[in-house]
């Protein structure tokens, strides 16, 4: 039986809480004041259904209606996965227009982005793709295709609660981000976060599956079912446990794996990086450098990626100056990377990788990737 929002994760006898992320609340709160200008009435609560699936009852903070326009928060809640978001508001100001579209923006509280090199353009609010479409979703789904609505996400606390956070490195300013891929967040030790990972590749291994693709996230298991035209059923979540996973992977007996992902998390292997969180290591322009520096690429490409906060930053150098190769030269690498590690076990499995953009396009790979495809597809 799956899991409800209620369902608690449980770590070493106790029952940890789940929580919901800022992109739910941001959903949520935008919902319930489009409901409330067309309604023309208080309301407080509203039901919302995450990317993830699950659906959220959440309670309704200082709405207000004020002619053809209305304004919901939500709080914020990280269950027992606390971090510098957790009990602040979110709130959405949702008026309606004449026109047919729906315009989302940013409010105070909710960083912009400065710099290229995370999916959103220069100038934009630090509202992720997936609650983008989640909050617009959720908006024309009240107020129907004929009508048009502003709505903007705004958070009283968020340029405070940001000096805690990454977003100065990443070039986000004035506030935090509206993010969360699932709509849910789930608290766990890394230790039983690993093992729900294994235990996922033990029961495809049971089911017969020899081959598997390992994914850092979400995105990778779009990318292979949407672009590479592979079935989702082969594809598991690695997380930042890289070394983990494959190590578990040969265990089970997989004859076949590929590793799939952006260069942000996979040229970290390629310099021998198996746990790829920043907190233990990030070596990504150092490892973008000398990989350039071996194909001969000029010193001032060079010190530009090496200048760069971010891998897709430093691609588009890359791209311009006409050292696109260097992602297939990173993918054999990463598979020689693997091989070393893999050197002491008997009859290793093939191991294939492959990089993709934000995009969707390949990037690169160890080998053709048509060979790649055609037999996970088999």
């Amino acid at each position: 039986m799956s899991q409800t929002f209620d369902d608690p994760v449980w770590h070493n006898g106790k029952a940890l809480r789940k929580g919901y992320t800022t992109g739910s609340c941001a959903t949520a709160a935008a919902k319930v004041a489009a409901l409330m200008v067309l309604r023309q009435h208080i309301i407080h609560q509203v039901s919302i259904v995450t990317p993830s699936g699950v659906t959220l009852h959440l309670n309704v903070e200082s709405p207000h209606i004020e002619g053809q326009q209305a304004i919901a928060a939500i709080r914020k809640d990280g269950g027992d996965d606390v971090d510098a978001t957790h009990g602040m508001l979110i709130f959405a100001r949702v008026t309606l227009t004449d026109d047919d579209r729906i315009v989302l923006r940013g409010g105070a509280g909710v960083g912009t982005v400065t710099r290229k090199g995370i999916g959103l353009a220069v100038g934009e609010a630090a509202i992720n793709r997936t609650p983008r479409q989640t909050i617009e979703a959720a908006v024309r789904e009240v107020i129907g295709p004929t009508r048009g609505a502003q709505v903007e996400i705004f958070a009283p606390e968020g340029e405070e609660r940001a000096k805690k956070t990454y977003n100065g490195r990443l070039g986000i300013i004035g506030g935090i981000s509206i993010i969360g891929t699932t709509g849910i967040v789930t608290p766990m030790s890394e230790e039983s976060w690993k093992r729900s990972l294994s235990l996922e590749l033990e029961l495809k291994r049971a089911a017969g599956m020899d081959r598997v693709i390992l994914v850092p996230g979400n995105h990778g298991e779009r990318f292979v079912r949407e672009q590479l035209g592979v079935s989702g059923e082969r594809v598991v979540t690695m997380s930042n446990f890289v070394g983990y996973m494959i190590e578990e992977a040969v265990r089970l007996g997989y004859r076949q794996i590929v590793l799939v992902g952006h260069p942000g998390k996979l040229v970290k292997i390629a310099a021998g990086i198996f746990h790829t969180h920043s907190h233990i290591a990030d070596a990504r322009m150092e490892t973008l450098v000398a990989h350039l520096a071996l194909l001969g690429a000029p010193h001032d490409l060079l010190l530009k990626v090496s200048d760069c906060d971010t891998t897709e930053a430093a691609m588009e150098y890359i791209d311009a100056a006409g050292f696109s190769h260097l992602y297939t030269h990173l993918a054999q690498r990463i598979c020689l990377r693997i091989a070393q590690m893999l050197r002491f076990t008997q009859d290793p499995p093939q191991c294939d990788a492959v990089m993709f953009s934000f995009d969707n396009n390949v990037l690169g790979a160890n080998r053709p990737i048509e060979e790649i495809v055609g037999e996970l597809k088999c």
